[in-house]
């Protein structure tokens, strides 16, 4: 028998890469390695657990011994690998080397804190970037009384979902960030301010403009010494300042990587013959997009071209749908600055379309009501990767 396709990663890319080649080859061995519990579950719903009161047994649809059997497959838990030697085709796992066939790391991206967690509140201090992290989490609120507070740093796009995940589901949250408005990277400062004030009238305490000066810890609970001079008291603290590819497996084995990620080519090839990756860890022609719809795309591209039919990855115009109840937000950014952003609408209702100096649609946002508009602009916008 050949060496196996080996898929190193088990979040969304990972298993949804298994699923897409069994799927066209019955035969193929495949084996998956994970240092996670390597349990089948829809990452976006993390976000969406708290309010609904969801244990994390709920969120698991299948586990690691059900994946297993369903894809016909190998899979190894709770295992890192240590380094990767493309001339010999193997992998360090400790003292073990195992050789592979083709390897594709789905090693996604890692919680980017912004400053180091001193150990007398390293039990305070959590992300939430996968399953296990979500049950650990859980279990920490679950030791606390109804309506924790709970202290948000960061106001991407996980800091906003969880912030309005953990409201609706009965705790007290502040959000704290740098950036003058919510989702400074997804929307313009108008409508920044629009799901900024929707945030607050909701109930979050919102500390824009405002960093962390240090973590203190002050009996069972934790003070934020902001830059501004005030104390914030919280139960926990969720840090969601961002993801970064992980990479350092890829680095060991000579890989091109930048802080974008591990760089492929379009059919998710590295420079390392047989070797590719897909996901939040990859740079595909120079793009890294961590959305659900681009890592789908890649997957199915990946596994067609794994199973004898190269095919090159293509996205599409896929507007995020983020998910803040307190005020709904879809948006396109568009891959160029654009010439400028034309607002639409009034109150919290606006539409914001980025334009090129010709007056071309390169992305949009949308706030309230219009965001029924996503489809119609979709249609209109250019492909995020042609």
């Amino acid at each position: 028998m050949s060496d196996p396709l080996i898929i190193v990663g088990s979040g969304m890319a990972g298993l949804g890469l298994a699923r897409q080649v069994r799927a066209r080859d019955a035969r193929r061995a495949i084996t998956l390695i994970t240092a996670d519990s390597g349990a089948d579950y829809s990452k976006p719903l993390l976000s969406t657990g708290f309010a609904k009161g969801m244990p994390p047994e709920r969120l698991a649809m299948r586990s690691p011994i059900d994946v297993a059997d369903a894809f016909q497959m190998t899979m190894r838990t709770h295992t890192r690998v240590d380094g990767i030697d493309p001339r010999t085709q193997t992998l360090s796992i400790g003292a073990e080397r195992l050789p592979y066939g083709e390897l594709v790391l789905a090693t996604g991206a890692a919680p980017s804190p912004p400053f180091t967690v001193a150990d007398e509140v390293r039990d305070r201090v959590c992300t939430i970037n996968d399953l296990d992290d979500y049950r650990d989490f859980y279990a920490a609120l679950s030791r606390r009384p109804q309506g924790a507070r709970v202290a948000i740093v960061g106001a991407g796009l996980v800091g906003c979902e969880f912030a309005d995940d953990l409201l609706a589901g009965g705790h007290r949250v502040a959000l704290v960030a740098p950036e003058a408005a919510p989702l400074a990277r997804l929307l313009p400062p108008a409508l920044g301010r629009v799901l900024g004030e929707a945030m607050h009238d909701a109930g979050i305490d919102m500390r824009l403009g405002r960093t962390v000066a240090s973590l203190q810890r002050d009996g069972e609970t934790v003070a934020l010494a902001l830059d501004d001079g005030e104390t914030l008291p919280a139960d926990l603290v969720l840090i969601a300042t961002g993801l970064a590819p992980r990479t350092a497996l890829a680095d060991t084995a000579g890989l091109a990587v930048s802080e974008a990620g591990i760089q492929t080519d379009r059919y998710l090839a590295t420079a390392q013959p047989d070797i590719h990756a897909l996901g939040d860890c990859a740079c595909v022609a120079g793009l890294n997009a961590m959305y659900v719809q681009p890592l789908q795309a890649s997957a199915k591209a990946l596994a067609a071209t794994l199973t004898g039919t190269p095919t090159p990855v293509a996205y599409g115009a896929w507007p995020v749908l983020v998910k803040t109840p307190s005020c709904p937000v879809v948006a396109l950014p568009p891959r160029q600055t654009p010439a400028r952003w034309r607002i639409e609408g009034e109150g919290d209702d606006l539409s914001a379309l980025a334009e090129d100096e010709n007056g071309h649609l390169l992305g949009f946002a949308l706030t309230g009501a219009c965001v029924r508009r996503k489809v119609e602009l979709a249609r209109a916008a250019p492909p995020l990767l042609p």
